[in-house]
């Protein structure tokens, strides 16, 4: 029987949501994206150690047949 509060809270809630615009950091963002853009960097490290991961597994599956 108590719903119908609930209910208009909820709507109320997420009407504010839907219409609240914070103020946005353009510099803030700006930041966070170039320090981002640093990170793809060091996955291609990371792909070297991978061949030598699959030359492994080759000499050992060479060796079980």
């Amino acid at each position: 029987m108590g719903r119908g509060r609930a209910k208009a809270k909820q709507t109320k809630v997420a009407r504010e949501l839907k219409y609240f615009s914070p103020d946005t950091d353009l510099n803030a963002l700006e930041r966070e994206l170039r320090s981002n853009a640093r990170e793809p960097d060091d996955a291609t490290a990371d792909d070297s150690r991978d061949d030598d991961d699959y030359g492994d597994y080759a000499d050992w599956a060479s060796h079980n047949r």
